[in-house]
């Protein structure tokens, strides 16, 4: 077989245009998986809002628990709060663990009122217990602060 000029221009012309719409084919494909990545990563960033919301919301729903095992003792309740807590726990609810005495710390912390003057700023009452959620502060800690 003879290949004339034109022949060859035509493969050349054909080559370029085949490797023109792979690279396009290639990009188009990463592009796919790109979006598929994001997609999945709204997903979960929906449902942890979601999840975030609905905690927060249950959080007050504890505290009144916790209220009320104070005043009845009652082996029933305590075992409800204690499978309550703990379903809490699973979904990543773990409490600051602010106690008296502690230094003041804004980023954990809400001072509901404080007396003294000074530097030094500690807890002197937790009001309201404070919860995180995996690594981001959900509820902080309501306290009484004294400085001194």
């Amino acid at each position: 077989m003879v290949n004339t000029a034109d022949d060859v221009n035509i493969h050349k012309d054909c080559e370029a245009k085949l490797d023109e719409l792979e690279n396009n084919w290639k990009r188009a494909l990463a592009d796919y998986k790109n979006l598929q990545r994001r997609v999945e990563e709204e997903k979960t960033a929906v449902v942890d809002f979601a999840n975030f919301v609905l905690i927060a919301r249950l959080l007050s729903v504890l505290d009144n628990l916790e209220m009320l095992k104070t005043h009845i003792d009652d082996v029933g309740l305590k075992l409800t709060v204690k499978e309550f807590e703990q379903i809490l726990l699973d979904e990543g609810l773990t409490g600051l663990g602010v106690n008296v005495g502690d230094t003041f710390a804004h980023e954990t912390m809400e001072a509901v009122d404080k007396d003294g003057d000074g530097d030094d700023v500690r807890v002197v009452e937790v009001v309201r217990k404070g919860y995180k959620l995996r690594d981001k502060v959900i509820r902080p800690a309501r306290v009484l602060v004294k400085k001194g």
